[in-house]
């Protein structure tokens, strides 16, 4: 994803909030959030990947391939231990749940972002399948899938105690105001919704399940507020894992910017490439290619090699220019191989 820099070094959190809502700005010109059924290929492989990462983070050993021979042919393949396919199909059911909550730019939306009921709902779904075959250890009579733990846990790692189970409810109660209530005054959405996530993980509400539950829930209130779902990446489980301990401190930045950078990667990867027509102008990190990094391209459109504008959120474009400067670029790699042969440069 190609977001400006506030000067040398990383970009600014504000720099990514603000790629996040120019991002999201577009989506909204062509449409908004399409729904599944408008959209089935973009959701499957949103679908696919959030099913992987998000049980990978906690443990799950199937790789991507595997997530997708089983969700989409309904095969098991390796030699996996049979919950991890469970855990896979589980958390798959859920996600095709909340995706088909997605309903475009809902500015208007009446209804809450969030029920008691959703969440038992989605917690349901998620474990339900795995703990016919494996429930979890020292399993007690009516903490069964969608139900709130009946004892205490002990304390994390990192010191974080989850909530006693005698104030999981009222805990639980005061949580859905805050996921249901709009941002303050001065707060990023991105930032409300750091504290909605980490303020149901430090409950942890039910017996397990609490991390995908978790994502999951994020997802939901994400897609209703007409966001891009964000896929929390394997590869940054430690940074993920860090940011919500963070929140602990009441630092809920780096969790924030987290979300943010995965919300404008599933817009740049999945949303607006497939949805944009050939002359809609888009950030350049919704145009890239295999061949064609963001990057790359930003240094083409510095150098007027790629037709493009520059504007407050950075570099613009469109498939039709990106195309023709592909095709430039492709009828100058003979010139260049020979140029490098005849310097006895290996091409």
């Amino acid at each position: 994803m190609v977001i400006t820099k506030g000067g040398r070094g990383r970009p600014s959190r504000i720099s990514v909030y603000r790629a996040v809502d120019d991002g999201i700005a577009e989506l909204r010109r062509i449409g908004g959030l399409p729904g599944p059924e408008a959209a089935v290929d973009i959701w499957r492989d949103i679908w696919f990947e959030e099913t992987h990462n998000s049980t990978a983070i906690e443990g799950n050993t199937l790789i991507l391939k595997e997530v997708r021979t089983l969700l989409a042919e309904g095969r098991a393949v390796g030699h996996k231990e049979l919950r991890e396919y469970l855990e896979v199909k589980g958390y798959a059911d859920a996600a095709e749940w909340v995706y088909s909550q997605a309903n475009g730019d809902d500015a208007e939306r009446a209804e809450p972002y969030l029920l008691l009921s959703e969440v038992r709902e989605i917690h349901r779904r998620v474990v339900a399948t795995a703990w016919e075959v494996a429930p979890p250890v020292d399993f007690l009579p009516g903490e069964g899938p969608g139900s709130f733990r009946l004892h205490d846990i002990l304390p994390f790692s990192n010191g974080m105690t989850p909530t006693t189970f005698t104030d999981i409810h009222p805990q639980v109660t005061d949580w859905l105001q805050l996921a249901n209530a709009e941002p303050g005054a001065g707060v990023h959405v991105m930032e409300h919704l750091a504290q909605v996530h980490s303020g149901f993980e430090r409950i942890h509400p039910f017996r397990d399940g609490n991390g995908r539950t978790g994502r999951l829930i994020l997802n939901l209130v994400l897609v209703r507020r007409g966001y891009a779902p964000a896929i929390i990446y394997k590869r940054d489980r430690p940074r993920y894992l860090r940011a919500l301990e963070r929140t602990d401190r009441g630092e809920y930045g780096p969790l924030a910017e987290l979300i943010a950078r995965a919300v404008k990667d599933s817009l740049d990867r999945f949303l607006l490439p497939a949805l944009a027509g050939p002359l809609q102008v888009l950030p350049l990190s919704a145009l890239a290619r295999k061949d064609l990094t963001p990057l790359a391209l930003r240094r083409a459109a510095e150098k007027g090699r790629l037709k493009a504008m520059r504007r407050s959120g950075g570099w613009y474009s469109t498939k039709q220019w990106v195309d023709a400067y592909a095709r430039s670029r492709r009828r100058k790699s003979p010139a260049r191989r020979a140029a490098h042969d005849s310097l006895g440069s290996t091409p």
